[in-house]
């Protein structure tokens, strides 16, 4: 037995726990790594469920980052689509408890715990213990805006989704918000909302620079602090080495990058989960459009279904994953057709990469908006669809040639756009950038005055 445990050390207790879907893992681990980079005395103890254990047992981390799993109560990812509601629901109603039978086995004291805004429980649970809890946030500002100010009275014969659905003045957008959902689903996606109110801090991936409005609007209606921490992307991962001139252990799907001109390849990502509720007349549309355009495209079906490499050809490259983020920064992408999921969103920004957007779900359809109609710096692949028809793939080749063609005015100006927004990212996140000191003021809240001794 090892006992040369002598050095103590003064240090912070934070405890993570995201909601378990790779959205929600993938921003709150890299939101620890940011904090563990920012003090290095911080001790995080990221929880996840056993089944996600195994998944990202390998990911690369800093050694005061330390995973704990709870037991697998909820349907497993690889199955879970079958019946979402009734997974969402078991997040709700079924984390909760062994959560709080591993906090008590904790050997050091929580200073914090930083809790998915999708976790209805966390918050109320912290406060009963008398832990301080960050809502962590991982939609934008706007879409987390609309939901806190949908107030829609309680009727005896008529639920909150009903009422919602038949208001007036929804706009088609928002309109998806309560067709991409099930009652349920989209009720206690609301439960979470109202609580937020109630924890210590919010915290969003997002950058102030983007959605200030937004975010000045909910600190008006706020009385805690809220952080703008974003993007929550694995962009500190990519320094250090030069993207193209890697040549060691190389993706073959680099190598087909490599071969490309400048901005001459479409990046096509519809999401892990999200794909699936796609039809298969609807894909084969997509795969046939991108063919008929005539524009190279790199393609990640994550295997949920096999015709995109049927349907490949020396224009097209199909691949079950990659880095997305490396491959947005590689100078042969111009641009990604994507289903409009907020990191993927925040990631194109970082890189400068015009959007095509396709949303299918939920807050989708809002991010499209704030692309196309706010930001400028995408088109609309897909319209809202009234009678369910298919986006056809002579549309669909028709638009993806004019977004890839460098001579079109408009494109120049979306192109511009998405360059002056990735430099507004970049400051946000380099050294006294706004997200930086955000970062800084929230460790500083978390740790002032609620030091552990940590025992080496």
């Amino acid at each position: 037995m090892n006992l040369i445990h002598t050095r103590p050390i003064s240090g912070t207790h934070v405890v993570a726990i995201p909601y378990p879907g790779r959205g929600h893992i993938n921003p709150m681990m890299n939101l620890c790594k940011l904090l563990a980079s920012r003090k290095h005395d911080l001790l995080i103890t990221f929880v996840i469920t056993e089944e996600w254990l195994g998944f990202i047992r390998s990911y690369t981390k800093p050694d005061n980052i330390h995973f704990a799993s709870i037991p697998n109560v909820l349907l497993s990812e690889l199955v879970r689509g079958a019946d979402f509601p009734g997974f969402y629901e078991a997040v709700m109603t079924k984390m909760e408890a062994p959560f709080e039978e591993l906090l008590d086995t904790l050997e050091l004291p929580v200073t914090a715990i930083i809790a998915d805004t999708e976790l209805k429980w966390a918050i109320c649970m912290g406060n009963r213990r008398n832990f301080r809890v960050a809502s962590l946030c991982t939609t934008s500002a706007k879409f987390f805006s609309v939901l806190h100010s949908m107030r829609f009275p309680y009727s005896a014969n008529m639920s909150q989704f009903e009422l919602a659905e038949r208001s007036s003045g929804i706009s088609p957008d928002i309109r998806m918000i309560f067709e991409g959902s099930t009652r349920q689903v989209f009720q206690l996606s609301l439960e979470c909302i109202s609580r937020v109110p109630k924890a210590k801090y919010v915290l969003f991936t997002s950058v102030y620079e983007l959605e200030g409005h937004a975010i000045d609007t909910l600190k008006a209606r706020f009385n805690i602090p809220i952080y703008t921490i974003g993007p929550a992307i694995p962009y500190f991962e990519l320094h250090g080495n030069s993207l193209e001139t890697m040549v060691q252990n190389v993706p073959s799907y680099l190598q087909w990058l490599d071969i490309h001109p400048p901005c001459s390849v479409l990046y096509v990502s519809l999401g892990s989960f999200v794909a699936r509720k796609l039809s298969n007349d609807q894909m084969d549309e997509i795969a046939a459009g991108l063919q008929d355009s005539g524009v190279p495209y790199l393609w990640v079906a994550r295997g949920e279904t096999s015709w995109p490499t049927e349907k490949g050809s020396e224009m097209g490259f199909v691949v079950p994953w990659c880095d997305q983020l490396k491959v947005l920064c590689y100078s042969s992408i111009g641009g990604f057709l994507t289903h409009c999921g907020w990191n993927s969103i925040l990631e194109a920004i970082y890189a400068g990469i015009p959007m095509l957007t396709f949303p299918i779900l939920f807050d989708q359809a809002p991010n499209s908006k704030q692309i196309v109609d706010d930001w400028k710096i995408g088109w609309r692949l897909k319209e809202e669809q009234k009678d369910g028809s298919l986006v056809t793939r002579a549309s669909i080749a028709e638009l993806v040639r004019s977004f890839m063609d460098p001579e079109n005015n408009e494109v120049k100006n979306m192109r511009k756009s998405a360059s002056e927004l990735k430099e507004k990212c970049r400051k946000a996140v380099a050294e006294n950038g706004s997200s930086q000191r955000n970062l800084d003021a929230f460790i500083k809240d978390i740790s002032q005055g609620h030091d552990v001794m940590l025992i080496e």
